[in-house]
């Protein structure tokens, strides 16, 4: 029998250690004065949100954390606790806070979210705010507006881009704009220098005709 009881506490034990390292959030709280029904409400609200709330004895989870980096929470092992277990690190504290301010029996004293130890302080602080889902959508609208303008500016910059590529075009074409306009122009100048001559004898027939 003696074994037995030994073996239940073992597992008991592996179980609060499976619990603490496989959950985001585990919060401490005192619920000495809460009647049946505040605890059955309290469960239910916990339960909505996937949260897990159990009730050991004091000397169970100070074995559980005995030895590791949560072992400071031992001191808050006082009095008859339960822990809300959350894969989510700011449900529960949200939830038993909220609960908490209508209900005064209920003592937020400690616990470890992200694999960090807080106090009540801190609990209090992280209820304050959204959960997993509420932050990603927080942060979706955050970045949404610079994202808009840094896709702007990417599309002004390949503009730029495409117009100083187009650029060296028309200066390739220049020359040959020249080009043409030298060669129309020759042409001019030799019929001019032809035309002289004609000229030249024009002159010559009137003089002679004069001296006729």
């Amino acid at each position: 029998m003696r074994n037995e009881v030994l073996e239940n506490k073992k597992a008991v034990v592996a179980e609060i250690q499976e619990k603490v390292n496989n959950s985001a959030s585990s919060i401490i709280v005192e619920y000495h004065g809460l009647n049946v029904g505040q605890i059955t409400t309290l469960r239910r609200q916990l339960r909505e949100e996937g949260i897990e709330f159990k009730v050991y004895k004091n000397k169970m989870f100070q074995r559980a954390v005995e030895g590791t980096e949560f072992e400071s929470l031992a001191s808050e092992l006082v009095g008859p606790n339960a822990v809300a277990f959350g894969t989510d690190a700011v449900a529960p504290s949200r939830v038993l806070a909220q609960f908490a301010k209508k209900n005064k029996k209920l003592v937020l004293k400690a616990g470890i979210v992200d694999g960090n130890v807080v106090n009540a302080e801190e609990i209090s602080e992280l209820s304050a705010l959204p959960n997993h889902q509420g932050m990603v959508a927080m942060l979706a609208g955050m970045l949404q507006s610079p994202i808009r303008k840094f896709a702007y500016a990417v599309s002004l910059v390949a503009e730029q881009r495409q117009a100083n590529e187009g650029a060296p075009v028309v200066e390739e074409t220049a020359p040959a704009v020249e080009e043409v306009a030298v060669e129309a122009e020759a042409p001019a100048a030799e019929v001019v220098e032809e035309a002289a001559p004609v000229a030249e004898e024009t002159t010559e027939e009137v003089t002679e005709e004069k001296e006729a």
